[in-house]
């Protein structure tokens, strides 16, 4: 298995996937135009894609999604609630297949976990993707980790994970109270402490590589996500575990789990 993450930030976010016979998209919150300018970036002819999978509504996840499914003809996955509240923004699809939240689909040799996560969101999910033995789990937009999230992300060989902001740098930063609570809140965003908290409670030597992403561009650095993370790894005795922070303007390098 392989995969990218093609942008992740507030601007935008959207993660390829690949297997021996699959090619996904995870969310496609950029232009049409980027989201192929960044296939093509690490390699992937867009026309070869297999599908979209939404985990929820959000401007930054689903931007994209109509007119690159309307171009290449591409079915779109995503559960009711979330379908229903982003009609507008996706406009007609092609191929629409609704799923429910906690079921497992089949694309060719890829199978897509689904888990309920806390968001606020009309009803976000989480995934774990895995073909041939290998498990790739990817979690962004969640406000706290839960027994269901840590239980599906068991195991897993590579994980893709939210880092969203410092904490003292929230507080000390520009935003507004509310929204400041909102980020802090139960269904908002995870600190850099409570993502390398939730790390350490998914350690195994069979962690190969870690991705941090949604990384506040006001109240985050790469250096303090990265500190937090790699010190719980390092707790954990994961000291070959590869770490990355993505990124919100380029795509990261293809990783081979």
């Amino acid at each position: 298995m392989r995969f990218a993450v093609l942008a992740s930030g507030s601007g935008g976010n959207a993660c390829y996937v690949e297997s021996g016979e699959a090619r996904v998209l995870i969310d496609a919150g950029l232009s049409c135009q980027e989201l192929m300018r960044r296939l093509e970036q690490v390699g992937v002819e867009p026309g070869t894609l297999d599908g979209i999978v939404i985990t929820h509504e959000h401007t930054d996840h689903v931007k994209g999604v109509g007119p690159l499914a309307r171009r290449f003809d591409l079915p779109v996955y995503s559960n009711a609630s979330t379908l229903r509240r982003s009609m507008r923004a996706l406009g007609s699809l092609p191929r629409p297949v609704t799923i429910h939240t906690g079921q497992s689909l089949t694309i060719h040799d890829l199978w897509v976990e689904t888990f309920t996560k806390c968001h606020d969101a009309a009803d976000p999910i989480g995934l774990v993707l895995s073909s041939a033995g290998v498990r790739l789990g990817l979690l962004t937009d969640l406000g706290r980790s839960t027994d269901v999230v840590e239980h599906r992300l068991a195991g897993c060989h590579g994980l893709i994970i939210e880092s969203n902001h410092d904490t003292k740098m929230l507080e000390e930063g520009p935003y507004p109270l509310e929204l400041k609570r909102r980020i802090k809140g139960p269904d908002g965003h995870l600190s850099n402490r409570e993502a390398a908290e939730l790390l350490a409670n998914l350690c195994h030597e069979g962690l190969n590589c870690v991705v941090l992403a949604h990384l506040s561009a006001t109240n985050n650095t790469p250096e303090k996500a990265m500190k937090a993370v790699t010190h719980a790894l390092s707790m954990r005795g994961l000291h070959g575990t590869r770490v990355l922070v993505s990124e919100q303007d380029s795509p990261s390098p293809m990783i081979q789990l």
